[in-house]
């Protein structure tokens, strides 16, 4: 989609610019979604510091750079938070007590003497065999691996079907900052960590990225897309970018 170009808009003695896709205001750079039934501006700050703005249609260019302005003190304070949450994020050890997320739901860790694999979720508990602790890490992110495999393939075969897009292959993977993506050729990626979150937030991943199927970029169309399969994805992306951060420190 052809980006229109873009021109500084003088307010309040700082220069913003704007395109049909991107806002800059003092230095930052938002990612602007417009929404027929938005009615008022919202903005998100992503676990990465990326920044977006939630808009009506109807919403002046002007009216978007001075709710930025508005709001400088407040975004500045959490790309802050976000930059020491991941800085500070609580690594795991490995030990007995310590919690591990899956699902949204924290398990205790038990180590045992004995048992047919390293890790195993029974009981309310997850099971780490005691002789192996020394690669708790590396044991966890296999089997969330393994898990997030055989979950995320079911959810994008019922969302994939729903949405009209051809999947060839999920593939499970560390991907960085990035939650999931849709590649070429109808490969969809998504991130171990994401099967941690509790499961309408992993549910928002899996439409998010199957809605590039239709529209590579986060255009209006984009959105709509994922609006018409869930409607109340605001809130699930909001709660994503809020909360994000607490998966980290495995």
């Amino acid at each position: 989609m052809p980006r229109l170009p873009l021109s500084p808009i003088r307010t309040g003695g700082k220069a913003a610019r704007i395109s049909n896709q991107r806002l800059d205001v003092d230095g930052l750079s938002f990612e602007v979604h417009r929404s027929e039934r938005r009615k008022t501006l919202q903005i998100t700050v992503e676990r990465s510091g990326e920044l977006s703005i939630v808009a009506p249609l109807q919403a002046e260019h002007h009216q978007l750079i001075d709710f930025v302005q508005e709001k400088l003190v407040w975004i500045h304070t959490k790309i802050e938070e976000k930059s020491r949450l991941q800085q500070r994020a609580p690594i795991k050890e490995f030990v007995d007590g310590e919690g591990f997320l899956y699902l949204g739901k924290s398990y205790r860790l038990r180590l045992v003497d004995e048992q047919l694999v390293d890790l195993s979720l029974k009981n309310g508990r997850f099971c780490l065999r005691k002789m192996s602790a020394h690669r708790g890490r590396e044991i966890f992110i296999s089997w969330y691996t393994r898990r997030a495999q055989g979950w995320f393939e079911k959810q994008v075969a019922e969302q994939a079907n729903r949405m009209g897009v051809e999947v060839e292959e999920v593939k499970v993977q560390d991907l960085g900052y990035r939650w999931g993506s849709f590649g070429t050729a109808g490969r969809v990626h998504f991130h171990w960590k994401a099967v941690l979150l509790p499961p309408r937030i992993a549910q928002y991943i899996v439409v998010h990225e199957l809605a590039h199927g239709h529209h590579p970029d986060h255009s209006a169309g984009f959105w709509i897309k994922v609006e018409q399969h869930l409607p109340d994805w605001r809130w699930r992306k909001s709660w994503l970018a809020e909360n994000g951060i607490q998966v980290e420190g495995i």
